[in-house]
This record gives structure tokens, sequence and C-alpha cells, in this order.
């Protein structure tokens, strides 16, 4: 992929600064520079698992709204990188990380929701926030596990294999309604 395949998105708030370059078919590299470090954790297992790359800079006061607005730009960027729906579009995975078992569902179409099960508040937030600025369907549930951090990652790690399942080129539109036009 060229230079050009990347996906740049910003966001500035009065509490957040967040730069975003996202490429789909990438090599699984993430180039990351933003706290608190389980995010950064949770991107770069995101990045490896998609083969997908990664950039992100992202500062602020605030925990919750620099999490938040990093899913909305990531949200954004998969849109964007999404140009048509001649894709798999669904994908889910079962991800097991030790104890933890989490199943991942995910559809590519302009219907945003999203339900996701995750002991971790903010990452239920930044998942949901991702998935709604994504415009795309997500579920995410727990089918066994008692670590917080182990039902977040196999959480992260599943939605980056799933993504990579769902954009897979198909050369049509799955869709009983066509291709939709939106304006």
């Amino acid at each position: 992929m060229t230079e050009k395949s990347w996906i740049q998105v910003q966001r500035r708030t009065r509490e957040t600064e967040v730069g975003l370059k996202l490429r789909l078919q990438g090599a699984g590299r993430a180039k990351l520079s933003c706290e608190p470090y389980f995010l950064r954790h949770m991107l770069e297992s995101f990045s490896i698992h998609g083969g997908l790359d990664l950039e992100v800079t992202a500062s602020g006061e605030d925990e919750h709204h620099l999490i938040e607005d990093v899913g909305l730009c990531l949200g954004q960027a998969i849109r964007q990188a999404v140009p048509d729906l001649k894709i798999e579009r669904f994908a889910h995975v079962v991800v097991p990380m030790d104890e933890a078992l989490v199943l991942v569902a995910l559809d590519l179409v302009e219907r945003p929701y999203a339900q996701v099960e995750l002991p971790d508040g903010l990452y239920v937030h930044f998942l949901r926030s991702m998935a709604l600025e994504g415009r795309f369907t997500l579920h995410v549930r727990p089918l066994a596990g008692e670590d917080p951090h182990h039902l977040v990652e196999a959480a992260f790690k599943g939605l980056a294999r799933a993504l990579r399942q769902a954009v897979l080129p198909m050369g049509r539109v799955a869709s009983a309604k066509g291709e939709a036009e939106w304006r």
C-alpha cells in the first residue's frame, strides 16, 4: 500500500487533542504517543491482531475524555477507510485469553449500534463511541472470564481480527437493498 492509503483524523477540543492515522491493509505496526498505558497497550494489540498500521498522538487532562476521543477518531478513520461495501461486511471472532473468552461480532454497514458488555466502563465507552462514529454494528460479549484486563484485551484482539475479516474484498455489495446512498 502507498502512503496515500493512510486515513488521517484530527480532533481538538478544550479537553483533548488527538491525531490519528490508520492504514487498514498494513503490517501490524503501531506508533503510539498517548496515556494511559493501558490504552496504548489495547491500541497496539488492535494494530497487531488486525494487521493494520496505526499512529496515534493524544493528549489531555481527563482520562475519560481522552479515551472517548481516541475511540471517536478511530471510528471515523474506519468509516473513511471503507468507502464502499463491496467487502465481506460481516465478521465474528471468539478470542480466548487465559480464563477469558470473548465473542466479537460486527457488521460494517451504515447502521450504528453497539452492545458492549465489559467490566471496564471506560473501554465500554471507547468501543461504543468508535462503533457509533464509525457507523457500524458492534457486539462484544464475554462468554467466560474474571480478570477485567483479560476481558478487555480479548475484546480488542477480537475486534481487530473481525475487522480484518470484514474488510476483505467481495466484489459486490452483500445486501438485498443494494448500495445505500447517503446525503
